[in-house]
């Protein structure tokens, strides 16, 4: 079963703030994709908004947040898991 993390982002946080750390949370993703653990990722498009991507699993997901300097470095408010039935695979 597949997972869907959604990201709330810490509105005490600067776009400056998210831009520093972005390339390490960007290297990480790159890691994901290349292994196949992710399958979709973006922000939302209103600035602010959040966040939200598609893994192959819970199991996945989870590490990804775990690994995530966002998330490490309290860039994100709220994190959520959801497990999700993908009615097109």
């Amino acid at each position: 079963m597949k997972a869907v993390v959604f990201y709330e982002h810490n509105t005490e946080k600067t776009m400056d703030e998210f831009m520093a750390v972005f390339p390490r949370h960007e290297v990480l993703e790159e890691e994901f994709i290349k292994s196949g653990k992710v399958l979709g990722t973006g922000a939302f498009a209103n600035p602010g908004e959040g966040a939200m991507a598609i893994f192959i699993n819970k199991e996945a997901a989870e590490e990804f947040v775990n690994g995530d300097p966002f998330v490490q470095e309290g860039l994100i408010a709220k994190v959520t898991i959801r497990e999700w039935n993908d009615e097109l695979a």
